[in-house]
């Protein structure tokens, strides 16, 4: 790799997250020297893109360090020669997330961006697309890593191994670092000497052992998130409590998008309750941007703005910066990240992807060995992969059957009738961005 300076492209450049990253970058610029940051978008975040980069060049002229920062709508030219590659699109914007939202909790289903039905179509809207960027990398930039942040991330991740020539893939998500968080706070000690062991999918992993300085602490853990007032949580999810028995019984620390399978009906009747309300979290969340980027305009602002902290992607950049500099810098540290499986966990299939702790090398993640998912949450993460492998195929092969069969499969719909009238009012209103079923 180019000792002289990294070249970083981010795709998706205009979005609201992109300070945080910018702020990540800035912060590491001593192990990991950015000389070149393009960040890409299309013609319809353009007025974003030029908001956010100018917001991002006044960080960087702040903190005196010699990063360009390049602004533009040429994927191409941004591409060539690259280092890293990540990725944060969301295609169709808002819009098409509410569409997502409130289309399944009109018919009684839950109405979500990474599960259910909701997680299906962003999926199928995103992957022919992340496989165009795949492409383009691999003509011009085939020695680059492609970090993508783009949700759903296991199922993108797995579509992008599986379905494209560019094999250096790695899929990241901020729920584990926010459950690491949050579990160092509950236990009074610092962040970095917490090392939790996840096993599972992307939004379906679970943290099967906690240990602090090399010493097992889940028994602690699981008697205090028993406590209502100890529950993870985040932004975008309902902070219901957990019965104490259920965490005790399961002895696994589940992650905050579990409530949308173990209480399936309360998280229904919060998302129907605001559905009546005209305030799904997808409008909430464009309330918020259009005020975050009220602020981005700012010609004083060149900082990254607290208020960023109320999206749901907190710590994204720690994430994604950290990552790239362990891969940099060849550091063999460990993260956790969707990778594909290659027998880290024994009950799924070598080559699906999975969210484990891998150790970080330059030559790419090495996913630490699961063994055997415990059996009380095999069964669910059976069916989620279940669901991912048909949505994957769906996705790239346009097939109606297939999209019926992962939304039949998926926990979350519960009748293949209304499944049907969902899958077909959610192709009608998402069909300019969906080619491969016309």
């Amino acid at each position: 790799m180019d000792t002289k300076g990294i070249k970083l492209v981010t795709i998706g450049g205009g979005s609201s997250y992109t300070p945080e990253f910018v702020e990540g970058i800035i912060k590491r610029y001593n192990e990991l020297p950015v000389k070149e940051l393009w960040l890409v978008d299309i013609e319809d975040g353009k007025e974003k893109l030029d908001i956010v980069g100018n917001l991002a060049r006044r960080m960087v002229k702040k903190a005196n360090i010699p990063m360009e920062v390049h602004l533009t709508l040429d994927r191409e030219t941004a591409l060539q020669n690259a280092d890293f590659v990540t990725t944060q699109i969301r295609v169709g914007l808002l819009d098409s997330r509410i569409k997502d939202e409130r289309i399944p909790i009109k018919h009684g289903m839950i109405g979500q961006e990474t599960n259910g039905a909701g997680g299906l179509f962003k999926a199928l809207r995103t992957i022919p697309v992340l496989m165009e960027i795949a492409e383009d990398m691999q003509k011009l930039c085939p020695n680059a890593w492609l970090i993508n942040f783009t949700n759903p991330a296991g199922i993108v991740t797995e579509a992008l191994v599986k379905y494209s020539k560019h094999k250096k893939v790695v899929g990241v998500c901020n729920v584990p670092i926010n459950m690491k968080i949050t579990i160092a706070d509950l236990l009074s000690v610092p962040e970095e000497k917490v090392q939790i062991e996840f096993a599972g999918l992307n939004h379906m992993s679970y943290g099967t052992d906690v240990f602090v300085d090399g010493e097992s602490k889940l028994a602690e853990v699981i008697e205090l998130l028993a406590k209502p007032e100890n529950q993870l949580s985040m932004n975008n999810i309902a902070p219901l409590p957990w019965e104490e028995e259920f965490i005790k019984a399961l002895h696994m620390i589940p992650s905050p998008y579990h409530r949308y399978y173990y209480k399936t009906k309360e998280i229904l009747a919060n998302e129907q309750k605001e559905y009546q309300e005209g305030k799904t979290r997808a409008e909430t969340v464009k309330e918020l941007e259009s005020k975050l980027f009220e602020l981005y305009k700012d010609p004083d602002l060149n900082i990254k703005p607290p208020q960023l902290a109320e999206r749901g992607g907190a710590y994204y950049s720690n994430v994604a910066c950290n990552l790239i500099s362990s891969i940099y810098n060849n550091t063999g540290d460990i993260q956790t990240l969707n990778v594909v499986n290659n027998g880290a966990i024994s009950s799924l299939p070598d080559n699906t992807v999975v969210e484990v702790n891998c150790t970080v090398t330059n030559k790419g993640p090495i996913p630490l060995a699961v063994g055997a998912l415990p059996s009380p949450i095999n069964g669910l993460i059976q069916q989620i992969k279940s669901f991912e492998l048909a949505a994957i195929e769906a996705a790239v092969t346009g097939s109606y059957e297939k999209a019926l069969l992962a939304l039949c499969i998926n926990p979350l719909i519960t009748d293949d009738g209304k499944a049907k009238v969902i899958l077909d009012e959610l192709l009608e209103a998402h069909k300019e961005y969906l080619p491969q079923f016309q």
